[in-house]
């Protein structure tokens, strides 16, 4: 049982004294050092359901789980409240890799691993087989990973750039307008912007920043994981003319909807 360990190291998390914690909870300092130290084995059913609810984590995860040994992001993670003994909710544990001292690695999925990758996203072992990096400028308690993209969809960052996206727990928090790497059942890893059609159509509007490629729809269930854009590396530099491009085509397929649309009004 982890419970004493557990409830010590989320408490020095929240940066509280023995005395803060005991007060709130409503006993002495004593016997809550009492539980923390390991003099208590077996807390009573009252004492574990107050901690519990203090804590805002379920009874199974402060006894069954060692939280010292738990990764960073997924320790922040039931900190926010995405334990799924408290919310019923069936969130998958994501697969991820640490390094040395138990940071979370940025894992690589290059283009050639990008197959393996749809099938074996959810697979520990598959994951542990990708490339690694650490990237001290982003936040330690997030979840990262490293894409490789191909084509000009998305243009102009181009084709074959490495792009980092964070990791993207709640599908409802996709915002419109935002770009993100999404796994999908059927096109397996692309990188588009997204228009948040969830709670009316179940689904996502997924766009091109290149405006050749037409918008298209996906089931929100066909969707795999969500990675939010961060930024991108590149060895090239974008075409300084690709914008005026971008918006000569426009202007072309203005004229031809207006041309169209003559032409029905004289018929």
């Amino acid at each position: 049982m982890h419970f004493n360990s557990n409830i010590k190291l989320l408490r020095q998390r929240r940066k509280l004294t023995q005395d803060m914690v005991a007060g709130e909870l409503g006993v002495s300092r004593s016997t809550l050092n009492s539980y923390e130290n390991g003099s208590v084995q077996n807390p009573t059913l009252e004492a574990l359901l107050s901690f519990s609810k203090y804590f805002k984590m379920s009874i199974d995860t402060l006894v069954k789980i060692d939280l010292t040994r738990v990764s960073e992001f997924q320790l922040s993670e039931l900190e926010r409240g995405h334990d799924v003994f408290v919310t019923g909710a069936k969130l998958r544990v994501l697969a991820t890799t640490v390094d040395s001292d138990n940071k979370e690695n940025i894992e690589v999925v290059p283009i050639k691993a990008k197959a393996g990758y749809k099938s074996g996203y959810a697979d520990p072992e598959f994951i542990k087989k990708l490339p690694t990096f650490q990237l001290p400028i982003l936040f330690g308690e997030r979840k990262y990973r490293m894409f490789q993209i191909t084509g000009d969809s998305m243009l102009p960052i181009p084709d074959k750039s490495w792009v980092i996206g964070e990791y993207v727990e709640n599908f409802y928090d996709v915002k419109d307008g935002n770009a993100y790497v999404f796994l999908t059942e059927d096109d397996g890893v692309v990188f588009k912007v997204a228009t948040n059609h969830i709670k009316k159509k179940k689904s996502l509007l997924l766009s091109s920043l290149n405006p050749a490629y037409d918008p298209y729809e996906v089931p929100v269930n066909e969707i795999r994981e969500i990675w939010k854009f961060c930024n991108y590396l590149s060895s090239e530099i974008p075409d300084k003319y690709w914008e005026k491009d971008r918006i000569l085509k426009k202007i072309e397929k203005m004229e031809s909807e207006m041309k169209t649309l003559k032409e029905d009004l004289a018929s």
